[in-house]
């Protein structure tokens, strides 16, 4: 009876523990870290494999024109899986710089990155001292993420090329713009405008041998004149304000001149165009034309 009674809260402790033991990690697995220089081929420059558990011993030199490439799977416990985030981070201890870069990751789990001096900032290009690469794997859930150094990268550069300088304020007063506007456009030359002028006013005189060959009477104009005096004169005043106008905007006005003043006149021509014609009509239905 005593061994059960000790023996059982044992067994409550141990039950208890099994979830927390069972709980799972991020991690990852087959991963290689590349440094490929710039026309070097596909099997030129270093390529090392290394281990989420223990990070590589020597740092990896990186020149201005090199390539990173960092290659793994990403891991739940003993499953490949796609992480919610995972990302390398640089960091100069020294400083407390850092800076994370995503990785590219699929479904299956596998994640790959790649990284030149160009993408890196400009603090880190003049660091003496090699930076730590971090590899950072997390997600939803009760797994734990994953957040360990897994090797040292040293930045080296050219010492012919100089440093790009760093923009010390984002936001403050710009240099000056000076706009510069397209001229107005321009009338045609004054030959072009006479030579056209020339061509409507010969059509003049065959308009009017038109209208006798059709049978313009022009004996009603006094009739016409008599019976509706002020129709005629405004239909006929307002044709020649439409000349007018088009003449103002051809040498000064622009469009939103115009406009206005060419409806105002269309209205009246339209007005004064129909009591005129219907006095031609009465005209006509009385049998004079």
């Amino acid at each position: 009876m005593h061994l059960w009674q000790a023996t059982l809260p044992i067994c409550l402790l141990v039950s208890a523990a099994l979830p927390v033991a069972a709980t799972s990690a991020w991690g990852f697995a087959d991963a290689t870290v590349a440094v490929q220089p710039k026309g070097a081929g596909i099997n030129g420059g270093f390529k090392e494999q290394f281990d989420s558990k223990k990070p590589l011993s020597k740092p990896i030199a990186f020149t201005d024109v090199d390539s990173l490439r960092v290659i793994l799977t990403a891991k739940e416990g003993s499953s490949s899986k796609r992480p919610h985030q995972a990302f390398l981070l640089l960091k100069d201890e020294r400083n407390g710089l850092d800076v994370s870069y995503p990785f590219t990751v699929k479904e299956n789990g596998k994640a790959r990155l790649e990284l030149t001096q160009k993408e890196l900032p400009i603090q880190f290009l003049s660091l003496a001292d090699p930076i730590d690469a971090r590899v950072v794997i997390g997600s939803f859930g009760e797994s734990k993420a994953y957040d360990s150094s897994v090797f040292k990268l040293k930045i080296q550069r050219d010492a012919n090329i100089p440093l790009p300088t760093a923009v010390t304020s984002r936001y403050g007063k710009l240099p000056e713009i000076h706009h510069i506007f397209k001229d107005s456009p321009s009338n045609p030359p004054i030959v072009i405008t006479l030579a056209f002028t020339a061509a409507v006013a010969a059509t003049l005189p065959v308009l009017g041998f038109m209208w006798l060959f059709l049978g313009a009477n022009l004996g009603h104009l006094p009739t016409a004149i008599k019976s509706a005096p002020l129709p005629h004169a405004i239909f006929l005043g307002s044709l020649f304000s439409f000349e007018g106008l088009f003449f103002l905007y051809y040498t000064s006005w622009n469009l939103f001149q115009l406009l206005p003043a060419a409806a105002l006149v269309g209205v009246v021509a339209f007005v004064s165009g129909s009591r005129a014609l219907g006095e031609v009509q009465g005209r006509r239905l009385a049998g004079l034309r």
